[in-house]
């Protein structure tokens, strides 16, 4: 894989700072910009310390500075968003006008300069589904209520999807989406409703583990770094352009089965209550049901599957969690063991079998 120049947008962000240190650790140019609304500096505190990567402090709305950024780049990798339900719920406003003009800017800005594009979307596009079939790029989507604000992110990474597809059949830009579903690992936090690190935070200090509803919803967690492998193979594949695909783990768990495992992973002794949705969330908030992703395309077209196992996932969140806790405590100088990871390894398609 040759040299390049990349640039990162929320890339001080969970996501976008794993991304980074791949990138990194594979010899490219990286510059990160972020308005560190959701980002945090610990995320890329290592990273701006050896020189290793430029940040740039400014909005994905704000169209002269992401021009001048794509002017010298090779390839953007849009992962800037509003992240977690609650946040989500509480502000569904900021949620479109961020997503929605953010990836205007960028998506134009990138086919202006003639430079590839990745647009990190997300599994909530697809809408709420009881059926057990997992879900492949083309599926048929069904949306909640537009009265409940939880689909207005939905709407605004939908937008973007089209945005990114206008732009590549109208005027031949190299775009490429990818549908993440639900990631985990060190780095992500609880702030704005995330699951896993809650449950983990809580059972390491022995609370009890709070699960929304009876707890039979089901997710699939994917571990960070199988994610992160995920976008770069799309990032470099010629066959991406134009393209979506679906990027989780096939296996899916109840948050309740969640909860008891994570429990199990840490040794405690944490309970569990349960928590009326209406008690949980702003009103808003709407259950989506069963979503397990297909993906056959992203599989068929670079040979990526999951390496990590959801125990791998809890594992990984749980030493980042006790290392903030010790931090916090002041008993630790470096919270984050994640930052010495190994590189991902970017898989590529197997050749065709010849004919004998």
């Amino acid at each position: 894989m040759p040299r390049m120049r990349y640039l990162i947008t929320g890339g001080a962000g969970f996501l976008g700072s794993h991304v980074a240190d791949a990138l990194v650790a594979g010899d490219h140019e990286v510059t990160i910009l972020d308005d560190f609304s959701t980002g945090k500096h610990d995320n890329v505190e290592h990273l701006i310390a050896s020189g290793a990567v430029d940040l740039v402090e400014g909005s994905v709305t704000d169209a002269t500075l992401v021009d001048d950024l794509m002017a010298d780049c090779d390839c953007c990798l849009h992962l800037a968003s509003a992240v977690g339900v609650k946040l989500v719920v509480a502000r569904p406003l900021e949620t479109l006008r961020r997503i929605v003009q953010g990836t205007d800017v960028v998506i134009s800005a990138a086919s202006r300069n003639d430079k590839r594009v990745v647009f990190a979307s997300t599994s909530e596009v697809y809408g709420k589904s009881s059926s057990e079939e997992a879900l492949h790029e083309d599926s048929d989507r069904v949306l909640g209520s537009a009265f409940k604000s939880r689909w207005s992110y939905a709407i605004a990474k939908s937008y973007g999807e089209a945005i990114a597809h206008g732009y590549h059949r109208e005027h031949g830009a190299d775009t490429r989406v990818v549908r993440l579903f639900n990631t985990i690992g060190p780095r992500q936090r609880d702030t704005y409703g995330m699951v896993v690190p809650r449950f983990v935070r809580r059972a390491i200090v022995g609370d009890d583990l709070s699960v929304y509803g009876d707890g039979s919803q089901s997710r699939c967690f994917l571990h960070v770094r199988d994610a992160v492998a995920a976008i770069l193979a799309v990032s470099t594949h010629e066959g991406a352009t134009g393209r979506a695909f679906n990027v989780g783990n096939p296996q899916p768990i109840t948050i309740l089965g969640l909860a008891e495992r994570v429990i199990e992973r840490v040794g405690s002794s944490s309970g569990i209550t349960f928590v009326p949705y209406e008690e949980a969330y702003e009103d808003g908030f709407e259950e989506l049901g069963k979503r397990r992703p297909d993906t056959t395309a992203l599989h068929s077209l670079v040979g990526w599957r999951p390496m990590c196992t959801l125990d791998d996932a809890l594992d990984d969140v749980i030493d980042f969690q006790r290392a903030e806790l010790a931090m916090e405590a002041g008993q630790l100088e470096s919270r984050d063991p994640s930052s010495s990871w190994p590189t991902p390894i970017l898989v590529q398609p197997a050749a065709p079998a010849r004919a004998a």
